[in-house]
Formats: C-alpha cells, structure tokens, sequence
C-alpha cells in the first residue's frame, strides 16, 4: 500500500472534509435505515403496504424506528479499522488489510457474544457499544467469511462465488482516504472485499465504490466520478460487467425523469454490479437527498443496500447538512457515527501532527489501540 500525502489542510478545507466524513456515514445508515423495514419486500408488496408511492418515510425494523442493519455496523467497522492503520502506518508491520480483518472480526464477535468483553482493551471502543451487537440479519457469506482467524486474499478469496452487495455496501469509508491515490484506494477496497465476497463482481464493484465516493470527498462532481472509476477499472481482469453496470447508470439518466423501473433494471438480481448501478442512477437523477434515498429503497431487490450505497454517494456529495434532519433526529447509534467521524476527520487532516512528537498525541488517540 502507500502512503498518505503530507498536505497541508487549511481551516475551510478542514471543515468542508469534515462536513462530507459525517455526510458519507451518515448518509449509509440513513439509507440502510430507510430500507430496512422492505428489504425483503417486493416493489408491489412495497406499494401494497405502503401506498402507491412507496416509502417515503422511516418505518419500523428490528423493533424501532430509524434501526440500522448490518451495512451500517460493517461501514463504522472498517471506520475503525481505517484509523487503526492511519495510526500504525509508521511502523514496520503496517498493512491495512490485516488492520480490516481484524475489525471485521471485532463485528464478528458483536454478532457471537452477548455484550462487550471489558477484559478485552484492544478491541477498543467501538466494540463496547453496546447498540452495536444486535443482529441484524446478517448473511451467511459474512458470518462465513468471517468465521475463523484466516484472511481471504485475492489469491485465496473467501466465498469465490459470492456476488452478494454486502462488500461493496461496506466500502464507502475506503474513499474518504483522501490523500491516497485512487488506484490504491480501489485496491485496498478490492483487497478488504475479498475477505468475505470473493467473486471478481463483488470485489471490483467495491473499489468503484471507493473510488468513487473518493472523488466525491475530494470535490468533484459525481457524472465526472464515476466516468474516473471506469477509466481506472478498465485495466484490470474481469472489469467488463462492472464498467457495463456504471455506464449503464449514467445513461439511464438520460432517458428521462426519475423511474422506479429504471432502478428495478439497474438492479436486477440484486448483484453487487446492479446495486452500485442503481445507487449511482438514484443519486444522479435525484434533486435531493430525500427523493434519492426513496428512488433507491422501493424496488424489488435489496433496499437496505441499495439505500446504503446511494446514502453514501449523495452523503459524500452534499456534506451532512443535505441530510433530512427529521430522519437523523431518529436515526439508531448517530452519536457513535458523529463521534466516529470526527475521529477519522480529525486523523486524515492532522495525522502527522498528532503522532508526534512522543506523548503529545491527544486523548482520542489512545481508543485506537496501535496492537
């Protein structure tokens, strides 16, 4: 992997970044929340239950309003793994991707155990929210994946024939690493996708993923981010389906006002490769977040990914302050995401200063166990 660039980040700068951290976050477990209570609905039985229009407002899951899934908890776990390897990259054992496993293997154990184990400091905070280990359906290629100490690798992938949008829906954190280069940001992302979703689909549609909310944090607009994606994919072995679902997105804009049916084609079987083409679809047609996340969750497949992923893209886009506040006042765990943010806002932007010199690092620092 390399290395995150030594730029100076003035206060603006700061403070957009900031804004945008909090709008990505925010922005998944917003959608994923919206998709929740008809993830498993049809667009007919959405229609049924909830009027011809849809959804157009949080609904209950999981027992409440405005509950998370598993996309969320994935996303604030590599969150947390992200920081870890931002605050080890000076020592001689950094690589990222092991720095993932084993925070995915943390949100393994919120989904075995009870509760947190206070015994065990190097879990860190995050895995002593306790909101954090309710399951939430979580599919069997995760739980699988993840279900002994071995890493999946791209030579050694876990699940090879997985094409799940689980991994992709996990990746938006991977392109706030905005002083990395796109190429490694796709790679880190394809790396971490493997461990769990190892078809080339699911992999590639991952580090698009990154590669595009990367260029979203960094201010570009999205048609110009995601045309940066299929450039950069187009090298790699296996990008044809992936590249087709982008291209097909972008396109489907074109045909005319925002369609339900356009998602539900974009869709289709609710691969990872149709779910990122209907969130970029949503995004792209929407005026605004509401009618983005709404367009993304009423279709037949996966709604709580494809709010997930769109949640992201217009998170990444618009700042935090383009979020529905009526839906964030109601949204489960938002100070653990805020807080979350913040932190790793905190460590992209002032990294370097912090680590040293020796003990002067801040307090937060220390919830990030360098073990």
């Amino acid at each position: 992997m390399g290395a995150t660039s030594g730029a100076v980040w003035g206060r603006t700068e700061q403070q957009d970044f900031r804004s945008r951290v909090r709008g990505t976050l925010l922005g998944i477990a917003l959608g994923d929340t919206l998709g929740a209570p008809v993830d498993v609905l049809g667009l007919d039985e959405i229609r049924s239950a909830y009027g011809a229009e849809g959804v157009l407002d949080l609904g209950f899951a999981h027992g409440r309003r405005g509950a998370v899934t598993h996309h969320t908890q994935l996303t604030l776990f590599t969150v947390d793994g992200l920081i870890r390897a931002q605050v080890r990259r000076d020592t001689g054992a950094w690589h990222p991707p092991t720095d993932l496993h084993r925070a995915y293997l943390r949100w393994r154990a919120t989904q075995r155990d009870w509760g947190p184990d206070e015994r065990r400091k190097e879990d860190g905070w995050l895995a002593r929210e306790e909101w954090l280990y309710a399951r939430r359906e979580p599919p069997r290629s995760l739980l699988s994946g993840l279900g002994d100490e071995v890493m999946g690798t791209l030579e050694r992938p876990k699940n090879p024939g997985e094409l799940g949008p689980e991994a992709v829906a996990r990746s938006g954190p991977f392109g706030l690493l905005v002083g990395w280069e796109p190429q490694l940001v796709a790679q880190l992302s394809v790396e971490c996708a493997a461990q769990t979703h190892g078809h080339p689909v699911a992999c590639l549609a991952a580090g698009a993923y990154a590669v595009i909310v990367h260029a979203l944090a960094r201010g570009e607009d999205l048609d110009a981010a995601v045309w940066s994606a299929v450039a950069l994919l187009s090298a790699r072995p296996g990008h044809q389906p992936v590249v087709e679902a982008l291209q097909h997105a972008v396109n489907a804009v074109r045909l005319g006002p925002p369609n339900p049916v356009r998602v539900e084609e974009l869709a289709g079987d609710g691969t990872a490769d149709g779910l990122l083409a209907a969130a970029i679809y949503c995004a792209l047609a929407a005026d605004d977040v509401r009618l983005g996340l709404c367009l993304a969750v009423n279709q037949s497949g996966p709604s709580a990914a494809a709010g997930a992923l769109t949640g992201g893209l217009l998170g990444a886009l618009h700042g935090e302050t383009a979020l529905p506040p009526a839906w964030l006042a109601e949204l489960e765990g938002r100070p653990t995401i805020l807080e979350l943010a913040d932190d790793f806002a905190m460590e992209m932007t002032q990294g370097p200063a912090l680590h040293s010199p020796a003990g002067s690092a801040p307090g937060w620092l220390a919830r990030y166990p360098r073990a």
